[in-house]
């Protein structure tokens, strides 16, 4: 008579490693939520951020207007200047300088909408940030104030989150034209908080 090795697993060895799928699963899917709303919150922030970048850079390289304006159809041939950033925006050549995307107006970026979880407040109705040909801010644009600050949240509110930072951010527009991103809880409570 041959012997036969049996494969397999015992009953045993099967209800361990369930149970470990089941602890791992349990510590690690809150988690990976708060990790994909950070990663979110800290992308529309970047995008934001870099958008400051581009136009300041392309004003003193191109000596034109560059402006920067929430635009809901951004993704559209010739976009409109309206609503608020977080239904997207667009970085384009402004020449005459009345935030409208005229001809030979080339667009420089689109940005499409952020997640529908995170807010953009910009204080006021403010939605456009315009930069002079030196790269330095404008601020006589149609008798309005530009925005300087944006404080951007999601439904946790301004709490600290992972890495000691808070879950909201705050993108910060000095006069020149200078942009940062803040993300201490300290720092986004002292611009008006979520």
């Amino acid at each position: 008579m041959k012997n036969r090795t049996q494969t397999g697993f015992t009953l045993y060895e099967l209800l361990t490693t369930m149970l470990i799928i089941g602890v791992v699963l349990a510590l690690g899917v809150p988690n990976m939520q708060s990790f994909r709303q950070n990663s979110r919150m800290t992308a529309a922030a970047n995008d934001l951020h870099s958008s400051f970048h581009l136009a300041r850079s392309e004003a003193a390289r191109s000596k034109n207007n560059i402006s920067i304006c929430a635009s809901a159809d951004s993704s559209l041939d010739t976009p409109v200047c309206s609503g608020g950033f977080e239904a997207g925006w667009i970085v384009f050549e402004d020449r005459d300088a009345d935030l409208v995307v005229d001809a030979g107006e080339p667009v420089l970026r689109r940005f499409p909408a952020i997640d529908t979880d995170i807010s953009i407040d910009t204080g006021d109705v403010r939605n456009y940030f315009m930069y002079a040909s030196t790269g330095l801010g404008r601020r006589d644009v149609e008798d309005t104030v530009p925005v300087s600050v944006m404080v951007m949240c999601d439904s946790r509110g301004n709490v600290t989150g992972g890495g000691g930072k808070s879950t909201a951010r705050v993108v910060v527009i000095t006069p020149l034209g200078r942009a940062a991103v803040l993300a201490q809880e300290s720092q986004v409570k002292d611009q008006g908080g979520c």
